[in-house]
């Protein structure tokens, strides 16, 4: 009669032992042999912006670390959903994968029918980097600092009114989320963009904007804006003089841009973590690190963990100003 192997066996446990390294074995052999063609980096944006700026250098630095191309593809239209749309619904084999802003953390508050769920059908590689915003005025609104304007913004309700890049954008969500703190009311304009927002703030057709700390840095400069504070957490190396919002008396107003890589979410993990290793190891690259800081960028790794426990917290910190505000997207 032949006998029976029970759990505790050691043959078995051999036998157990030899599957997992093998299986141990494919695995690594699996990871190893990605990316073995070029990889697809989606830009949701068009071409010259902040986006454009960190896809192309980060893609190159992605390029030579893992030894393939790194094609960047520009795909912009709905306020940047139409190309984090495009990954979301590619095939999840690590050759497609998206450079995101804040709205994946926006979107699914504004629109009803957002064609993709960014938890559900998206995978967090890595965070790449963060561009604080400034709040600038025109230079006829007698208001020194983010104190004077609140006053004044107290005084007079609603006399005030500041531009935005559109409706649900940081430079919108920034500026409700001041009203909210600081109980004020002033009128919303939405421009398309935030570069037609600064030349409605010059021409006198808005009195407040927030805005890109880099992008606003020459007008502060110029003394054709004013500057009142930086909406983060500390200061900015482009405006070092320039206080943050804190230093002036107003806790919890931070609104920064910040920027993340994802895949589709099937995407296997050992290629979500070749991914995540390769872009972590680009952002340490004291050449590329060199070149954000002087374009006014911090670079912020990250692991997938990490990133998206940042975006569970983004959404609901943005999901409280959008419900409040009674803010719809457009």
């Amino acid at each position: 009669m032949k006998k029976c192997l029970s759990y505790d066996d050691p043959f078995l446990g051999f036998l157990w032992g030899v599957l997992g390294a093998a299986l141990f074995s494919v695995s690594l052999a699996h990871a190893q042999s990605y990316p073995s063609k070029p990889i697809h980096l989606v830009l949701p944006f068009p071409p010259g912006g902040p986006t454009d700026l960190l896809g192309r250098t980060i893609g190159q630095k992605l390029a030579e670390n893992v030894g393939q191309p790194v094609v960047v593809d520009n795909r912009p239209g709905a306020g940047g959903n139409l190309g984090v749309d495009w990954v979301a619904k590619s095939q999840p084999d690590g050759y497609t994968i998206v450079l995101t802003s804040p709205l994946i953390a926006i979107s699914p508050w504004l629109y009803s029918k957002l064609s993709y769920d960014p938890m559900r059908d998206l995978a967090p590689i890595a965070l790449t980097a963060t561009i604080q915003n400034v709040l600038i005025v025109h230079p006829s609104v007698p208001a020194k600092n983010v104190s004077q304007m609140i006053a004044l913004a107290k005084a007079h309700p609603q006399r005030l009114n500041y531009a935005s890049g559109g409706t649900g954008t940081t430079s919108h969500l920034g500026l409700e989320l001041l009203c909210s703190l600081t109980h004020i009311q002033m009128v919303h304009i939405p421009f398309k963009g935030t570069g037609v927002g600064m030349i409605g703030l010059l021409s006198g057709q808005a009195d407040l904007l927030l805005i890109a700390a880099p992008i606003g840095a020459t007008q502060i400069k110029a003394g054709k804006v004013r500057a009142l504070a930086v909406l983060a957490s500390q200061r900015t190396p482009v405006l070092p003089d320039v206080a943050t919002a804190k230093e002036e008396g107003v806790d919890n107003l931070e609104m920064p841009i910040w920027y993340a890589i994802m895949a589709q979410a099937a995407t296997p993990k050992d290629y979500i973590s070749r991914l995540n290793s390769e872009i972590v190891k680009a952002l340490n690259n004291k050449e590329l690190k060199d070149k954000f800081m002087s374009a006014g960028i911090d670079a912020t790794p990250s692991t997938p963990e990490q990133l998206l426990a940042f975006i569970k917290t983004e959404s609901a910190r943005y999901g409280k100003v959008i419900r409040q505000a009674g803010i719809k997207g457009e």
